[in-house]
């Protein structure tokens, strides 16, 4: 895959949720710190699963592995109440507009779920242009007709593709690039896999949290259980960003003052399992697995918005300069089991965070008075209009 053309990050903007779950018809436009607020079961989880889904895809996952897995299979993922056609399929759409130095992309796709799980249509649109296309023609056969803009001698290209993965992401493998046209689709593919796979879901488990860890399991999980490991690692790597991090956990834990965090070795443990410890100065050391569960979600949250994709258990694309890639962080329940003084400390460094441009976060939160407050949120209300961006001030 080859760099992007500018310093211009691709980011997905926006998410459509045609027919996904409970959802009909939504789109949500995306900032670089957007939080969804609504009444419990309004489908905010469901907004984040399906931005999971699409980075999953992009990643070269099989539908299978991403939609097989749920409680009630991919059936799961289609609309309660949709009625299958004359063949007995149902199935579900989504899709997402990625805008970077290829201009405003669209990538839209539509699954069946019944009676077998495949993709059966996928577009990939550049301005009013279709870049790609596939289509099921034969439902006894494991593929989709493709056909791809190309602008040479003949005017697209056509072939037969896995009908089990986004073809989205396999275009820079198929696609040679020796004309403007294929050139165009390789720009549009490769912007929109950048996008997507640059994506970290996370939801600390303090639960998971307070079990020592193996010293070297050095890469953050999305359950953050593994958090020991990886302060033991970001203390000695990066000075600044961890003295930030002991800023923010300082202003978020209530008691004496934090001075540092770091991992320390279990005594008679074997295998080099660590824990992970606040230093309180005269106060001593206090071992996290002692705090709340708020406190402790709120410390995981702190370190990943403080980190980066290298500290991350993530799939980021490697081809790429860390520096062409934004990293999205998506955080179901971002406000879960905080106080409000954490939650306000926290959703004001994620706002510092998003301004430099190179994280986004993209979360659920409970609290949605608070959240329209924060300088630079848009909070998409469920159900109703958005507030807009919040000047700041």
């Amino acid at each position: 895959m080859s760099e992007t053309a500018s310093g211009h990050r691709p980011v997905v903007t926006e998410l459509r949720l045609s027919a996904f779950r409970s959802h009909r018809g939504a789109r949500f436009p995306l900032t670089p710190l957007t939080l969804l607020a609504g009444a419990s079961g309004s489908g905010k989880s469901t907004v984040l699963e399906a931005y999971e889904a699409l980075a999953r895809l992009a990643a070269g996952e099989s539908l299978g592995a991403v939609f097989g897995t749920a409680p009630g299979g991919p059936s799961a993922y289609v609309p309660q109440g949709a009625r299958p056609d004359s063949m007995g399929r149902r199935g579900f759409r989504i899709g997402c507009t990625v805008d970077g130095p290829a201009g405003a992309v669209r990538l839209d796709v539509a699954v069946q779920a019944e009676p077998e799980l495949r993709v059966v249509g996928e577009r990939l649109t550049g301005g009013d242009r279709v870049l790609f296309a596939t289509a099921l023609r034969d439902p006894g056969r494991p593929v989709v007709q493709a056909v791809w803009h190309t602008a040479g001698t003949t005017p697209v290209t056509r072939a037969p593709l896995p009908d089990d993965q986004l073809c989205t992401a396999l275009l820079p493998l198929r696609v040679a690039g020796t004309t403007e046209g294929q050139r165009q689709v390789l720009a549009a593919a490769e912007q929109t896999v950048l996008a997507l796979r640059s994506a970290f879901a996370c939801d600390p488990r303090p639960e998971s949290m307070r079990v020592a860890v193996a010293a070297g399991d050095g890469l953050l999980r999305g359950g953050c259980d593994n958090l020991a490991a990886v302060l033991r690692r970001t203390r000695t790597e990066c000075a600044t960003r961890h003295a930030a991090l002991v800023a923010a956990v300082r202003a978020g834990c209530a008691g004496a003052a934090v001075e540092d965090l770091r991992a320390e070795g279990c005594s008679g443990a074997e295998g080099g399992l660590v824990r992970a410890v606040a230093d309180r100065g005269a106060a001593g050391r206090t071992p996290l697995e002692w705090l709340g569960d708020g406190e402790l979600r709120y410390t995981a949250l702190a370190l990943v918005l403080l980190t980066g994709p290298g500290v991350l258990e993530m799939d980021p694309v490697r081809e790429v300069l860390a520096a062409r890639q934004a990293l999205t962080v998506l955080a179901d329940g971002f406000d879960r089991g905080l106080d409000g003084r954490q939650a306000q400390e926290l959703l004001a460094l994620a706002a510092r965070m998003c301004e430099r441009g190179h994280i986004r976060l993209l979360g659920t939160v409970t609290d949605a008075e608070r959240a329209a407050g924060t300088p630079g949120a848009t909070v998409l209300r469920l159900g109703g209009a958005p507030d807009g961006d919040k000047p700041e001030t």
